[in-house]
């Protein structure tokens, strides 16, 4: 019986998550409540809250678990010596022009506001920006390696969701050129 409870509160911890996730992507942390992920997941707002004990929390949770299955940032990515050419390659993959941009992108991209902005930041110190600093040597290594989040950020922007010309239709292996370069020398500098 014991076995049956657990296996259920992770199932419906799960199933929150995940409506979760689905929603503050589609409309940011300011446009969805917790009653509308109550309903997506099956559950009442109040089995959302004892979950996770408050909307903010939530939030946190899930820009973790996104953040916990990196797409660029893996292990085996940050320790390959051409790491620069795999993060120029994968951002120019993951931002192909009529793909859904990924779901961290969108949650923070559509949530405005400065408690949303406040956890968000903090997830991204805790997990991208810290395992990121970690793997650098050299000088100016938080400062380099927050450029290299701000250039992939802006990068997603300006070609998967704003559409620039010059990036949504550029050649994959000209964008593929231009980006090396730029992350060589953030990421190798002192190695």
């Amino acid at each position: 019986m014991a076995e049956t409870r657990r296996r259920d509160a992770a199932a419906t911890k799960a199933a929150i998550l995940a409506s979760a996730r689905r929603g503050f992507a589609r409309s940011g942390y300011d446009g969805v409540g917790v009653r509308e992920i109550a309903e997506g997941a099956g559950v009442t707002a109040m089995m959302v809250n004892r979950y996770f004990g408050s909307k903010e929390q939530l939030l946190g949770e899930v820009i973790a678990q996104i953040m916990a299955e990196p797409t660029i940032l893996t292990r085996e990515n940050i320790e390959a010596p051409d790491f620069a050419a795999r993060i120029a390659t994968l951002l120019v993959d993951i931002t192909a022009a009529g793909d859904t941009p990924l779901d961290g992108f969108l949650i923070m991209l559509r949530s405005s506001s400065e408690e949303a902005a406040a956890i968000a930041r903090g997830q991204i110190e805790a997990h991208y920006h810290r395992r990121l600093t970690n793997s650098l040597a050299g000088d100016l290594a938080p400062q380099r390696a927050a450029i290299v989040l701000a250039v992939v950020a802006g990068f997603q922007l300006m070609r998967q969701v704003i559409g620039l010309s010059a990036l949504a239709d550029a050649d994959p292996d000209d964008l593929r050129t231009l980006l090396e370069p730029l992350f060589r020398q953030l990421l190798d500098r002192h190695r």
